[in-house]
């Protein structure tokens, strides 16, 4: 009587399966990369499309539903006034932030790069890191209680007798307003402060892999600081700028919280796709304000690119 077949062994299965992946590297690539594929097929692009469609719908005011045929007319009403002065406003802020945090990170970030060492380096990732690792809404309520009237940016103002130049600065019809809380400076100052570290970092990575014999070239040929900034450093850290920028201009290009705790009543582009889709229920209209951000990012990431910014990620 012949004994039965054993059943194979998960230990050989599993020698089976590897042997077979092993043989066929494809199929191994195949099977790795169908699970984030899928993910973002379905979920992430997926999502894009289904957005990019509703914004070819549009509302019927009358009856508070959204018409399901194709037409531009919702992308006709970004142009009306109103709509319009939302996206310049959002674009001139996300433009100033990319601008003003730059400047600031620049010798922050040469700092670091060419003279900190040991410890010291180690400081300074902890310096930049370490608003990062606190709350998102923690730091903009602290912003808030520091610009309002009573926080300590009006007291040192009137402590060093320079409240009426507070004052004037804040009766100005744009930047202005009640407080530095409710005004356009403020809304400026804590999204410098949010994103400034997005932008030191891509420098600094930047600037490390600037070869020090070629500043050190540009002094012996006699350029001075200024020339050896203009011509040498400053075109080879653009890569690490550009890269900065598109953390600073995305991120402010795109948030509605800071705009709604800090600042005026003027929305931006992320407040108007919240209160279009929350309050008003005007889907296609917060689909086509959201269209928006990514347009300006396509051409931006487009011209980023051409900077060396990815090189610098």
């Amino acid at each position: 009587m012949t004994a039965s077949a054993s059943p194979a062994s998960p230990d050989s299965l599993a020698s089976r399966a590897s042997a077979a992946l092993w043989r066929s590297p494809r199929l191994l690539l195949l099977l790795l990369l169908t699970p984030p594929l899928l993910w973002l097929g379905v979920v992430y692009v997926g999502s894009l499309a289904a957005l990019l469609a509703q914004s070819f719908f549009s509302f019927d005011d009358f009856t508070a539903q959204v018409t399901y045929e194709l037409t531009l007319s919702t992308y006709a009403e970004l142009l009306s006034p109103a709509n319009f002065d939302i996206i310049v406003r959002t674009v001139t802020m996300a433009a100033l932030v990319t601008i003003a945090s730059a400047i600031l990170a620049f010798p922050i970030a040469y700092y670091a790069a060419r003279y900190a060492k040991g410890r010291w380096k180690a400081f300074f990732y902890l310096g930049v890191m370490l608003p990062l690792w606190s709350s998102y809404l923690v730091k903009i309520y602290a912003w808030k209680m520091i610009l309002s009237k009573e926080g300590i940016i009006s007291w040192a103002a009137d402590k060093l007798h320079l409240g009426w130049l507070l004052d004037a600065w804040l009766s100005l019809p744009v930047v202005g307003g009640n407080s530095l809380s409710v005004s356009a400076t403020g809304t400026f100052l804590v999204f410098l402060y949010i994103w400034l570290p997005y932008m030191i970092l891509p420098i600094q990575a930047a600037l490390e892999r600037v070869p020090s014999n070629l500043i050190e070239a540009s002094y012996d040929l006699g350029g001075g600081p200024g020339k050896t900034f203009r011509h040498v450093l400053l075109p080879l850290a653009m890569p690490g700028v550009a890269a900065g920028s598109i953390f600073t201009f995305s991120l402010t290009l795109g948030d509605y919280i800071i705009p709604g705790i800090i600042g005026t009543s003027r929305l931006f582009i992320g407040q108007a796709v919240y209160t279009q889709q929350g309050t008003a229920g005007n889907i296609p209209l917060a689909a086509a304000f959201s269209v928006v951000p990514v347009v300006i990012m396509a051409f931006y990431l487009w011209g980023a690119k051409k900077q060396g910014a990815f090189d610098a990620l």
